[in-house]
């Protein structure tokens, strides 16, 4: 449980240490305003809670895509492959910028 709050503490130093860095500004501006903007589509068009939206959203970005929840309207599925397909750059490109900043944190 140590090395869990370690990693926590760790990755919110990155975090902070990230926001400097403009690159870093844009591409969390940019996955924030994809969460929102998907979780808004997903809650309008199939229905789903704020929270069952915004997981989705986060299943699929990340790739992970446990199945639990998947869209079921023609519209929701054109949007998902759009999502994913712009979304998926964005979502590993903020990831490694984060992983870059966490290494620079635990060499100092």
């Amino acid at each position: 449980m140590t090395s869990f709050f370690v990693t926590l503490f760790r990755f919110c130093l990155a975090f902070i240490r990230g926001l400097r860095d403009p690159e870093f500004r844009t591409l969390f501006i940019s996955l924030l305003a994809l969460l929102v903007s998907g979780t808004l589509f997903y809650s309008t068009v199939e229905g789903w809670g704020v929270v069952d939206s915004i997981y989705f959203c986060i299943m699929t970005l990340s790739t992970v895509g446990y199945g639990d929840l998947h869209p079921t309207t023609e519209l929701s599925k054109i949007f998902t492959i759009i999502y994913l397909i712009v979304g998926a750059g964005i979502f590993i490109g903020f990831i490694t910028k984060v992983a870059a900043q966490r290494n620079n944190v635990t060499k100092k």
